[in-house]
């Protein structure tokens, strides 16, 4: 009688515990995991009097408050050494100490702190950056393509697209740049392009 009593309190906080959890949940909040084999950060920097473009995989966590965007988190995870231009040897070299020394600095990182929509489905991002040991605050414009049904069936995609441009010398990525944006063997200002696919958990 005594054990029997005691699984149905058992039973009873279990129930208690996971309905709280239901009602803590905050309504409209969705997370969103972004898929490395379908997202990418796009580069473009001048060498010389053209340029230089490559892609690096994305990896990391979106939570989304589709009642309030703005509401809305964004944590990205990039390995630098995952980085590719198509040519080898200038991979090797943007990976060793003269560039992103990812022996020293394994990860780039990004971290919202606010979410703002100034237009449907417009949003600017902004968090801190955190590449090559340096943090500093940024904002990226960001385009909410929306959200549909993944490859798999049941499953849910959202996707999105944002540019930036960076001074690399503001990260200590000084290597064959000029004091002056327009010099230099190898660019200051690198564009980015930004293009999130992630899968809803």
């Amino acid at each position: 009688m005594a054990s029997r009593f005691l699984a149905s309190v058992i039973l009873a906080s279990f129930a208690i515990t996971a309905a709280s959890a239901r009602q803590a949940a905050p309504a409209g909040v969705e997370t969103f995991k972004i898929d490395p084999n379908h997202s990418e950060a796009d580069f473009k920097v001048r060498h010389l009097i053209t340029h230089v473009t490559g892609k690096v995989p994305v990896n990391g966590t979106i939570v989304m408050n589709t009642a309030d965007l703005t509401k809305s988190t964004v944590d990205v995870v990039i390995d630098p050494a995952a980085l590719t231009t198509g040519v080898d040897a200038r991979d090797k070299d943007l990976r060793s100490s003269r560039f992103f020394d990812v022996a020293t600095y394994p990860t780039i990182t990004f971290k919202s702190s606010s979410v703002a929509a100034p237009a449907k489905g417009q949003l600017q991002v902004t968090g801190t950056l955190t590449m090559h040991g340096v943090a500093k605050t940024i904002v990226i414009p960001v385009t909410f393509n929306g959200t549909g049904p993944g490859m798999k069936p049941g499953t849910v995609v959202a996707g999105f697209d944002g540019q930036v441009k960076l001074d690399r010398t503001d990260f200590g990525l000084k290597t064959l740049a000029s004091e002056l944006l327009d010099s230099g063997v190898v660019g200051k200002e690198v564009d980015i392009d930004l293009n999130i696919e992630a899968d809803k958990q």
